[in-house]
């Protein structure tokens, strides 16, 4: 068993994340991270699921996903070119005669600072779940006062991922490449 990685896209609607959940509940599985979120058309949001389950499992998973009515499109990119991140928010208790340091951790993790008091700071940190262990780890020592974390996010690699539908069908239309539209990965 692996975690696998679903980006399921949705009709913006009351209830869908009630619907999606219960899904994975009724089946058994847990759901180890769930990410939901607008995406760049109006009406349809994005859900990032992760369940840790095998092969045969992640295939009954966005089989059964597809028959809710307001599912669009599923795809399973753990085995995909793509791209996944978490965002955290970690809170440490900072003296002054430990700020440097802590500060110079933030640096080696290309993390940012978002909040100063006089007894803590607040860092932003953006990357792998590994990259956002590994910070926390170091920060430990410190004193880790409160934590927040995004859960994980993925996009497929590649300029022209098309969502389908449950037959294989684009959802969207193709663009032209003569379009005036560019591509950057």
């Amino acid at each position: 068993m692996k975690p696998h990685t679903f980006a399921v896209t949705v009709e913006d609607e009351p209830g869908v994340l009630t619907r999606v959940t219960s899904l994975f509940r009724r089946r058994g599985y847990n759901i180890t991270s769930l990410t939901v979120g607008q995406t760049e058309r109006p009406g349809i949001s994005r859900m990032t699921v992760v369940v840790l389950t095998d092969d045969d499992g992640a295939r009954r998973v966005e089989a059964n996903l597809y028959k809710l009515v307001q599912v669009i499109s599923v795809a399973d990119v753990t085995g995909a070119p793509a791209v996944f991140r978490d965002l955290a928010m970690i809170k440490v208790s900072a003296t002054q005669a430990c700020r440097p340091e802590i500060m110079h951790l933030v640096n080696v993790f290309r993390a940012r600072v978002i909040d100063l008091s006089p007894d803590t700071i607040t860092i932003e940190i953006t990357g792998t779940e590994d990259k956002i262990d590994g910070l926390l780890e170091v920060l430990r020592p410190y004193g880790v006062l409160e934590m927040a974390r995004t859960g994980r996010v993925a996009m497929a690699r590649g300029a022209r991922a098309q969502a389908r539908d449950g037959n294989g069908s684009a959802l969207l239309p193709d663009i032209e490449d003569d379009a005036g539209v560019s591509f950057s990965v």
